[in-house]
């Protein structure tokens, strides 16, 4: 099993800037990937950045150049730095990760963290 807890979300004012962090527990041992979703009311979970093993990264077009994702050396703790916040940026924002198992992946999500960002 595997445990992911966000933290770091908050009110900020439209152009500010927050981080956000995903600790994982458990086994965690071999992952494949590890991503930041968001999700509002009435939407699709979206994915907002990725980054895999051997860390290449993957961003949505519309927080390009704006949000950075990384990880610790450990990759226990994934961070999503967000930067030139905008209004449209406010979601739920969710820790998802994948691991590779003998025969399957294995899918993991946190309990997500709230962004508002106000004009």
């Amino acid at each position: 099993q595997v445990q992911l807890v966000e933290s770091g979300g908050g009110l900020v004012q439209a152009g500010g800037s927050l981080r956000l962090s995903c600790a994982a527990s458990g086994s965690i041992d071999n992952i494949y990937a590890m991503s930041w979703y968001r999700q509002v009311p009435g939407k699709k979970r979206e994915l907002v950045a990725g980054i895999m093993r051997g860390s290449s990264t993957n961003y949505a077009d519309s927080v390009k150049g704006r949000f950075t994702i990384s990880r610790d050396n450990t990759e226990k703790t994934l961070y999503l730095q967000m930067s030139d916040l905008k209004p449209e940026d406010t979601a739920v924002y969710y820790c998802n990760v994948i691991i590779d198992g003998l025969r399957m992946r294995y899918e993991y999500w946190g309990q997500g963290t709230q962004v508002t960002v106000s004009s």
